[in-house]
């Protein structure tokens, strides 16, 4: 049976999403207020902590920080590391499913620095890291918007290099937007020895600078 890992904050379309999952043979593995949600809509949950057999900690600080989750996601599926997954009792992770807390979204509100503290996402990043580092192995899906996309390929037993690879793209461009955003947050308007700046994509031009060529308004 295929693992799927679903931990998300942006809860868009999940429910139909996981139904289509658990339909096609996937294990929901999930942790905190996803696994609520999944369990409220009828779905069958397997809870991370059963699988790190560790309990949440921290007060959800530490969850799926652990070589149960992160073996699983990083292994190469060739003999020799899915040899070494089973003398450890680790099941590969197939799906990875993430989006990450609301950083930009707590911040503007001009909250205090422990409140902004507290919503950097530490093992939602290293998730998707992890998932994208190893995409000809793990699928992963950080936008709702590409579920049904994925689904349709699933289902169609086409979810091809390409198509992982594009994933794995937008899951790094998440991350490092996310991270652009804490340290600008942090740099209190000051210019830093390193980073970048935070650009997200607002509209597509009709052509570029000449009419056979694309642009977009960024």
């Amino acid at each position: 049976m295929a693992r799927a890992l679903l931990s998300v904050s942006d809860k868009s379309n999940l429910i139909p999403f996981a139904t289509e999952l658990a339909a096609l043979g996937y294990e929901l593995a999930s942790t905190g207020g996803t696994a609520k949600a999944l369990q409220e809509a009828g779905l069958e949950v397997t809870p991370v902590a059963d699988i790190t057999q560790f309990p949440e900690m921290l007060g959800g600080r530490v969850k799926t920080l652990h070589p149960h989750i992160h073996g699983g996601i990083l292994a190469k599926r060739t003999p020799e590391q899915l040899a070494e997954l089973e003398a450890s009792n680790i099941v590969p992770i197939d799906l990875v499913v993430v989006n990450l807390y609301p950083f930009r979204e707590v911040v503007s509100q001009q909250v205090n620095l422990d409140t902004a503290l507290e919503n950097i996402d530490i093992g939602g990043p290293t998730m998707l890291r992890a998932s994208a580092k190893n995409f000809p192995s793990v699928a992963v899906v950080v936008n709702p918007e590409d579920y049904d996309m994925v689904i349709k390929k699933l289902k169609a037993g086409d979810l091809d290099q390409d198509t992982r690879k594009s994933l794995a793209l937008k899951a790094f461009s998440h991350t490092a937007a996310y991270d652009s955003a804490i340290s600008s947050y942090l740099a209190e308007g000051q210019l830093g020895e390193e980073g970048g700046l935070e650009i997200s994509k607002q509209a597509d031009l009709r052509y570029g600078e000449n009419p056979h060529q694309e642009a977009s308004l960024w």
